[in-house]
């Protein structure tokens, strides 16, 4: 890593690997928030291996959404920003680079530790800085903290390390609330909810701090679940993407809504959008892609946007008060 980097590429690593194995052509796969990086890390491996590089443009959403046609045109392939699922059937051809964080962690959660409020802290975070966790366990234990790190699922990497999609390092954490090191909003939010504890937020990256408020995103989901109570004909969208096909949860829904009287139709894709979903005249949708989407794109689609769980709710199998985030969960 140079000195000033925020993230590590490990272009030494890359490199290193496209010697050894020989390959011609390479792939190169980013999160949006890297891809303005992709033309001078491409270049850099080019002019040091003489090798072809295939930049993929293609959303990415997570190790969950490989690009897949692009695989088929490359020896290997360098996905960026995410730890690998242990359901990755294509792995053998790729190489995660997870691009962790330079960035220190202990001034912020030598602030945040005035402002917890329990004695025994769950500890949580993405990949880019799992491994500045024990940094804050340091930190914590001066201030007279107990600090728990739990292991995750099977489709978790790391002790602490959460998903947006996965938040089960947190739901083994026997703790009073949590501690959340990183500056996104989604994943303490999905915790929050889950866990019903209070989570706090330390953002490394400008040195703040708040606390995970829930209030809007349940306020708009109970908005959605009101808008379907009345739908008749339901969509039930499934993605194509490697670790986002649930089809068996989908056929499941299915035969809940049949169970009920309702019509239910299934539809499979790989990118799923609001314009995706225009054609299809239905009376709400069901979300068994990323579930994320239902939440991010709130308001975007035509007809309300469901998870699994907010059908339960409409069809009354589930409480309004047992209300979470949806999760794909490993074992």
């Amino acid at each position: 890593m140079s000195n000033g980097e925020a993230f590590d590429f490990r272009l030494d690593y890359i490199i290193s690997v496209i010697n050894d194995t020989g390959a011609k052509v390479v792939g190169l796969q980013f999160p949006e928030g890297f891809k303005r990086r992709s033309p001078g890390i491409a270049s850099r491996i080019e002019n040091e291996t003489g090798v072809t590089v295939f930049i993929s443009g293609n959303p990415c959403f997570g190790a969950c959404d490989l690009d897949v046609a692009l695989l088929n045109d490359v020896d290997i392939l360098f996905h960026f920003g995410h730890a690998p699922l242990d359901d990755n059937k294509l792995s053998q051809k790729v190489y995660f680079i997870e691009t962790r964080s330079a960035v220190d962690v202990q001034d912020v959660v030598e602030l945040a530790a005035s402002r917890l409020e329990g004695k025994r802290i769950g500890l949580i975070t993405t990949v880019q800085h799992v491994h500045k966790l024990n940094d804050a366990v340091k930190v914590l234990e001066r201030h007279g903290k107990e600090c728990v790190i739990c292991s995750g699922d099977s489709k978790i990497a790391y002790p602490g390390q959460v998903l947006g999609c996965n938040f089960s390092a947190a739901r083994s954490a026997d703790c009073d609330e949590y501690l959340f090191i990183g500056s996104g909003q989604f994943h303490p939010l999905g915790v929050s909810i889950a866990m019903k504890k209070r989570v706090l937020i330390a953002d490394p990256f400008v040195n703040e701090l708040r606390v995970a408020d829930h209030s809007k995103v349940l306020r708009q989901r109970s908005a959605v679940i009101a808008k379907s109570l009345d739908a008749e004909v339901f969509g039930i969208v499934v993605s194509s993407k490697p670790g986002q096909e649930r089809m068996e949860l989908a056929m499941k829904l299915k035969n809940m809504a049949k169970s009920h009287g309702k019509d239910a139709h299934i539809f499979t894709m790989d990118l799923v959008t609001p314009d995706q979903l225009l054609q299809f005249k239905v009376d709400a949708f069901i979300n068994t892609a990323c579930p994320r989407l239902a939440i991010d794109e709130v308001g975007r689609f035509h007809a309300p946007m469901l998870t699994p769980l907010e059908f339960e709710i409409v069809l009354g199998e589930r409480e309004w008060e047992d209300l979470y985030f949806d999760e794909i969960t490993g074992e």
